[in-house]
This record gives structure tokens, C-alpha cells and sequence, in this order.
């Protein structure tokens, strides 16, 4: 018998959640054969995965067919499609939920990301979305913006689990976690449990290697001149992301060893722990299980696409290894500065979050176009 080395991680203190829903996989027992036997403890979505699961797909035209006769504008439809998916996932991640004292068993849905620079819009639909859907393990994503951190702080101290999303520096990871610190902080002094919140903060990676490795082979075409300018430049290629997440697992020890988040763990609060997103890799030069074997550690999420859940299945190389090669990371970011590399990290890490919203936004309005037109198609003439 085949080893899954999903399995294997779940010993390091690691928690595969699945980057993909359908309602397909619902339906056919898929999704509860990968919780039940595969090691799956989560899944997250977005809109670009609902677009490709509602978009062209027959499934859903009885439940659009009803909203129709009901009268509902085409983003209500919307609406009861997705809450309804997500709220069959959270059934069937329920018993994980409870198993696991509530740490995993949870499904992420987001907000519209055309609010994502609304902080009023985002607390509102996120208490709208926690209470239509209707269960304790759905975890509302609200990307990392500056707008969306006052959103986390207070959504948070509703009792509302949160699952930010669209990190990329480590500076915003740091001030995501204290966003849900003050949010805890609030809600205790308020005199309210706080044992029965979870967040995770979605940090991504391949997007980082795929932009800065880019930017190094655009140097490389130029031509380079001198050999070691030419070494320095791929020793960083494919590296950045992995190194990033290290620091930023680094903070996230040094967040929960302080004496604020000590005092909210004595009453009970949950760690908010570090989810590795944007996992597939896109570089065939790569490992296709790089970005899971590197980060395997304790209190940490991997979320991952089917493709990567079998090939991590069949060949990870489990290790407890988000603690290897720190003093190594925190050289190759500052490398960065080098004149001959000469990339700015901060400007990189800003460029990947305006281009992750848009990403996000762009799929939500094509969703949205083609479920218009299949309403047109399924109206009654």
C-alpha cells in the first residue's frame, strides 16, 4: 500500500486545507473521501474557483431556474448558489471541526473583492455572509489591504472567524496578526468568549517567484557581462517566496511569545496561524511540491489545488522544515538591495497585491456576466 504523505504532515503540526470547490465534488462524495481519507481538513475558494465551477456547468441550472421564478436579481442567484455550496462543505467538514477543537473543519468564502478598498462595505457583507450561511466553521476571507485590516479587527471581536487573504510582505502579515489580536483584545474586554474564534493569515507564494523571477531573467536577456553578476542573479531565482515565508513564520513566533497575545491565550484564544496559498508551482523548472515541502511546520496551513493534493499525495518529502535555512532566507531577501541585483521587495510585494485583487475582480465580473446570460437562457419566454 502507497504511503499518502498528506497523512505524514498532519504529524508536523500541518493542516492541508484544499484550494478548490465544486459542486460537483459535493455531490459525487469526492470532498467527503478526501476529508474522510486523504488527510483534507479545510478548504478555501475564491471567486475565480466559482467561476469556473458555476460558469458552463448544468448542475446549478434547477437552483438558478428557482431563483428566476423567485424573482432574484442575478447577484442574489449568485449568492444562493455559492452559500449553498459552501454550506454542504461545512456540513461535511463538520465533524473535523469538531474533532479538532474547533481548530480545523472550516470553508472559506470572500467577500466581494470590488470591496476590497471599503472598510464599512466589507464589515458589512461579512456579517451578512457568517449569518445567511449559517455555520459555526465558515471562515469569511477579507483581503489584506489597509482598509480591510480595520474590517478583520472588527469582524473578529463579533465572533466572526476570518481568513485574510492577499498577503504577500511580511510587514502585512505582522499587521494582520495584530489586527486579530486587537480584535480578540476588544472582544474580551467586552467580557465575551474568545475561545471559539479561528483565523488564518493567507500568505502567498508562487506569485512572488513568478514576478521577481521574471524581473531577473528580463537582466539575464539583456546580458550580463560579469559571471558573478550573472551567478548572484539565478542564485535568487525560484527562492524568494520560500525565504519570505520563513521570516515571516519567524515573526509569527515572536507575535505569539509576546505578553498580549499570552494573555488572550490564557483565556482560551487560538492562534492565528500562517496559511501557505498560491501553492501550485508555475515554473516547470520547479518541483511541483516545492512550495509544501520547504514550509512543512508547526501551526501552519498549506492549502492546495487538487493537482498539487496527488502529487503531494504520491512524492512530498515530509521534513519539518519551516525552521531550515532561516539565516539563509533573511540573506537572500537582503540580497535583493545588492546594485547588481538591485530588486525592491516592497515595490514587488505591492504590484502583487493590486494585481491579486484585480485577479479576484476580474473573474467575479465574468461570473457574473455568464450567469446573466444563462439567466436569459433558462427565463421563460
Amino acid at each position: 500500500m502507497t504511503t499518502n504523505h498528506l497523512l505524514e504532515i498532519k504529524n508536523y503540526g500541518q493542516s492541508i486545507w484544499m484550494d478548490n470547490l465544486t459542486r460537483d465534488i459535493i455531490k459525487s462524495g469526492e470532498l467527503k473521501d478526501l476529508v474522510e481519507n486523504k488527510g483534507i481538513c479545510g478548504i478555501t475558494s475564491n471567486p475565480t474557483i466559482f467561476e469556473k465551477a458555476i460558469a458552463g456547468n448544468a448542475i446549478y441550472d434547477q437552483d438558478i431556474e428557482t431563483g428566476i421564478k423567485a424573482g432574484l436579481p442575478t447577484y442574489k442567484i449568485y449568492e444562493s448558489l455559492v452559500f449553498q455550496d459552501i454550506r454542504d462543505a461545512c456540513d461535511i467538514l463538520r465533524p473535523v471541526y469538531e474533532a479538532s477543537n474547533r481548530l480545523d473543519g472550516y470553508v472559506s468564502i470572500e467577500v466581494p473583492p470590488t470591496i476590497a478598498h471599503d472598510t464599512e462595505a466589507t464589515i458589512s457583507e461579512a456579517r451578512r455572509y457568517f449569518q445567511e450561511i449559517g455555520r459555526e466553521n465558515v471562515m469569511i476571507k477579507i483581503p489584506g489591504t489597509k482598509p480591510g485590516l480595520p474590517a478583520v479587527e472588527q469582524v473578529i471581536s463579533e465572533g466572526i472567524n476570518v481568513n485574510i487573504t492577499l498577503l504577500f510582505s511580511v510587514e502585512s502579515y505582522i499587521n494582520t496578526a495584530w489586527a486579530y489580536i486587537r480584535g480578540l483584545e476588544k472582544r474580551a474586554a467586552a467580557g465575551k468568549d474568545i475561545s471559539k474564534i479561528a483565523s488564518v493569515a493567507s500568505f502567498f507564494l508562487s506569485r512572488i517567484d513568478s514576478n521577481i523571477d521574471g524581473k531577473i531573467d528580463a537582466k539575464l536577456a539583456k546580458g550580463v557581462d560579469d559571471l558573478n553578476v550573472e551567478a548572484k542573479l539565478k542564485a535568487i531565482k525560484g527562492k524568494v517566496a520560500i525565504a519570505n515565508a520563513k521570516i515571516a513564520y519567524q515573526e509569527y513566533k515572536k507575535i505569539v511569545q509576546s505578553d498580549r497575545w499570552q494573555a488572550l491565550a490564557a483565556k482560551g484564544a487560538k492562534v492565528q496561524r500562517l496559511l501557505w496559498a498560491s501553492t501550485s508551482t508555475k515554473d516547470p523548472q520547479y518541483s511541483d511540491v516545492m512550495y509544501v515541502d520547504e514550509l512543512i511546520g508547526q501551526d501552519t496551513v498549506n492549502t492546495l489545488p487538487p493537482a498539487t493534493i496527488e502529487a503531494c499525495a504520491d512524492h512530498c518529502d515530509v521534513a519539518n522544515r519551516v525552521e531550515t535555512d532561516v539565516d539563509e532566507a533573511y540573506n537572500l531577501i537582503e540580497n535583493l538591495k545588492d546594485p547588481d541585483v538591485n530588486i525592491d521587495i516592497n515595490t514587488v510585494m505591492d504590484e502583487l497585491l493590486t494585481e491579486g485583487i484585480d485577479k479576484f475582480v476580474k473573474p467575479f465580473q465574468s461570473l457574473m456576466d455568464s450567469l446573466e446570460n444563462k439567466v436569459k437562457q433558462l427565463s421563460p419566454v
